[in-house]
């Protein structure tokens, strides 16, 4: 999935890390690359507060889930690669190994492909006294085998710290002619919007907005005998102007579209800065995203990493995330209109009957996976 995954670039990360030195090696060190804006600096100061002896903290933000997840491939292939002998670099530096994290974010769409990868390692949820507060919605999310697929008997793959979902976000000042305002996803194709919308350029999130209004799940297969789908996905693609998963944002704030669908976490921190915009969750339900703490696979499982985990769970700590943050906490939280503004209050509190009708976008098997994938390109490909 292509949240927040435009490339920046990551060989400069990977030298980076590389080249990072052994200094205080005897004290204790918790070492985490987290996505950039998704843990306020004052919580990870608290938490340096909370430890009862000194500790080494290192909280390295990264700009893009796709850069973190290279990452963690990158700290499997030395090995192998030099196994080959397909790595000058290490035959110059025998002795160099890249430093790994403790923990890092990975969103929940990547943990398939960490597991079967095996660039990720299970988190002993023994260390978490927190862990049985973790409502079994979430639970059930991180059990999976070892491909990557939903097991409850499975291992816990990832840590949930917040989350958020797939949003409808528009210009209020195009709307005032008109006796409506958007509400939920069959608004999409009113005839008002013909090529005045912005969608992102991702195969599961438009096909799933669609089985959305067809009152099917995201996650449905044999997509192909559902004899309405092509036809709705051709009547949407009229209402397009672009199609795209980074820069969805400006057409709309510079008026060349009037609507958009995105993710909260990219809608929700610019809504301040542009208040003639206006968001809403699909009434119908929607996609919800989540980001995760991972172990990279052969880092030891340090007590503080765990403790780190728990503290992020405590009620205190994971209100003031998603709070700080603009976002949904996996740990039940009462956030108040006087703590944060109403329009925002009402997107993170979460609506218990949207919430139930919304969904993970979970693994899919490859035969269906290229079903969404050549749909989609022959839905772009009907104008």
């Amino acid at each position: 999935m292509d949240r927040r995954s435009f490339l920046l670039g990551t060989s400069g990360l990977a030298v980076s890390q590389l080249l990072i030195g052994c200094a205080g090696k005897n004290q204790i060190q918790l070492n985490v690359q987290l996505l950039k804006g998704s843990i306020p600096g004052q919580v990870v100061n608290q938490f340096r507060k909370s430890l009862k002896s000194k500790v080494e903290l290192k909280f390295s933000p990264i700009d893009q889930i796709k850069n973190l997840f290279q990452q963690l491939q990158t700290w499997q292939q030395p090995k192998a690669e030099n196994q080959k002998g397909l790595t000058r670099f290490l035959q110059l530096l025998p002795n160099q190994k890249a430093p790994k994290a403790n923990l890092v974010t990975l969103g929940d769409y990547w943990l398939k492909a960490a597991i079967e990868q095996k660039i990720i390692q299970p988190i002993e949820t023994q260390q978490i006294k927190e862990w049985s507060s973790l409502n079994e919605k979430w639970q059930q999310l991180i059990q999976r085998d070892d491909q990557g697929n939903l097991n409850p008997q499975g291992k816990v793959w990832g840590a949930p710290y917040r989350w958020g979902n797939t949003v409808i976000v528009y210009n209020r000042d195009k709307f005032k002619e008109f006796d409506w305002q958007p509400k939920d996803w069959d608004d999409l194709w009113r005839s008002e919007l013909r090529s005045r919308i912005s969608l992102l350029n991702q195969p599961r999130e438009v096909i799933g907005l669609v089985l959305k209004k067809l009152g099917k799940s995201y996650n449905t297969e044999n997509i192909d005998q559902i004899p309405s789908l092509e036809t709705e996905l051709q009547a949407l693609n009229q209402q397009v102007k672009f199609y795209d998963s980074t820069t969805y944002l400006e057409p709309l704030i510079t008026g060349d579209t009037w609507l958009a669908v995105g993710w909260s976490s990219d809608i929700l921190p610019i809504l301040n800065r542009y208040p003639k915009l206006t968001t809403v969750i699909p009434q119908s339900g929607t996609a919800i995203w989540a980001d995760l703490w991972v172990s990279p696979a052969g880092v030891a499982k340090e007590a503080l990493a765990s403790e780190w985990i728990n503290f992020c769970w405590q009620p205190n700590i994971a209100k003031q995330i998603a709070i700080l943050t603009k976002s949904n906490s996996p740990i039940a939280t009462n956030i108040s209109t006087d703590e944060v503004q109403k329009p925002l209050h009402d997107l993170l509190l979460k609506n218990q009957e949207i919430l139930e009708k919304s969904e993970f976008l979970l693994p899919l098997s490859p035969a269906t996976t290229k079903q969404y994938e050549s749909l989609f390109i022959k839905m772009k490909n009907l104008g």
